[in-house]
């Protein structure tokens, strides 16, 4: 049996990489099997790998909304899109959570030229500059050419100081950091030039997925109790994280949600973060 990628690539249907992928929302091997017996009559020759996520999140949705939840977080992702502010705004929070004071959105003078600075984090005596890479498409790779760029950036930074959380500091080291994948190229550029990389998938103990799944840090686009209208309210009101409505339930109120809907989103809140 054929299934086909985002990318227009025809593969082999294989029931065993399905049921890991399932397996990564949380549900037991008890509830993959039964997941994977649910939609098995519904796959079919040459469907899409689209269509096969759609059936399995719909499938987890009925056994419990946070494993769904969980199974969409690159979808999720994607999500805090188009343009990718939002995106910034949830890698500055992360970079908060691991421990540095961030801000993002700043305008820094080089040697040459004036920078525009995704994120900027601060821990001791260090400052990092983290270039943004957000991309929309399922299958999106970095190629080598933007961390050379981005190191051309830098090296027209790193030699002049700054004033920034009451510190003056030069920049220590430059981050790229995207939801989409990096070549085996880019990874290798980064890697000797000493740039800091994290991807969706890559490295594997402090990627995207892990540095998520490891401290429960969802993008509030992971839920399935809120629409997409209440996903961009939410966004729009510097709400990006699971955790911020859950510890602040307040933050739910302008929706005009009734009682009964705010404890279904709460309860998937709570389930999401406990997982």
């Amino acid at each position: 049996m054929i299934v086909k990628k985002f990318s227009g690539e025809a593969v082999s249907f294989d029931p065993e990489i399905l049921k890991i992928s399932i397996s990564k929302s949380g549900a037991t091997s008890e509830q993959v099997e039964q997941v994977f017996n649910t939609i098995s009559p519904q796959i079919v020759d040459g469907m899409t790998t689209r269509a096969l996520y759609e059936l399995a999140f719909d499938a987890l949705k009925v056994i419990k909304k946070s494993f769904a939840a969980r199974y969409s977080l690159k979808k999720a992702m994607r999500d805090l899109g188009p343009e990718g502010f939002y995106f910034e705004e949830w890698i500055t929070k992360l970079f908060r959570q691991i421990g540095y004071q961030s801000i993002s959105g700043q305008t820094l003078q080089g040697d040459a030229v004036t920078h525009e600075i995704d994120v900027l984090a601060v821990k001791g005596d260090e400052m990092h500059l983290c270039e943004c890479k957000f991309r929309n498409d399922i299958d999106a790779k970095i190629s080598v050419t933007t961390p050379m760029y981005y190191l051309s950036r830098f090296n027209d930074l790193k030699n002049n100081t700054y004033t920034f959380f009451g510190k003056e500091l030069k920049p220590h080291k430059c981050w790229l950091v995207t939801n989409a994948y990096l070549t085996t190229d880019s990874i290798k550029f980064a890697e000797h030039y000493n740039i800091g990389i994290i991807s969706w998938d890559y490295p594997v103990n402090s990627s995207i997925k892990y540095q998520v799944d490891s401290t429960a840090f969802y993008p509030i686009t992971c839920l399935t109790t809120l629409s997409d209208e209440n996903k961009k309210f939410l966004l729009s009101k510097d709400v990006t994280l699971v955790k911020e409505i859950f510890e602040n339930p307040k933050k739910l109120e302008h929706l005009k949600f009734s009682a009964e809907q705010i404890s279904e989103i709460l309860e998937e809140a709570k389930e999401l973060i406990d997982l």
